[in-house]
């Protein structure tokens, strides 16, 4: 089994580390209704994906009190 022969030092380590920060989401407008949305996702707003409707939206039903 390999062992390294010499300590890595701080500066060495950190600067590896330097790039495992985790970046801003690729949020795009929706084609539809202008919301930002994840790419190659369904809108959850308007539930449309290139232009088409995927997901029909749910309504709430309210009730009436008469």
């Amino acid at each position: 089994m390999a062992v390294p022969k010499r300590r890595k030092s701080k500066s060495k380590v950190r600067t590896k580390r330097a790039h495992h920060a985790i970046g801003k989401p690729n949020l795009n407008p929706c084609s539809n209704c202008g919301s930002f949305v994840l790419s190659h996702r369904v809108c959850p707003y308007c539930g449309f994906y290139k232009g088409k409707l995927v997901v029909a939206q749910k309504v709430k039903k309210t009730t009436e009190d008469n």
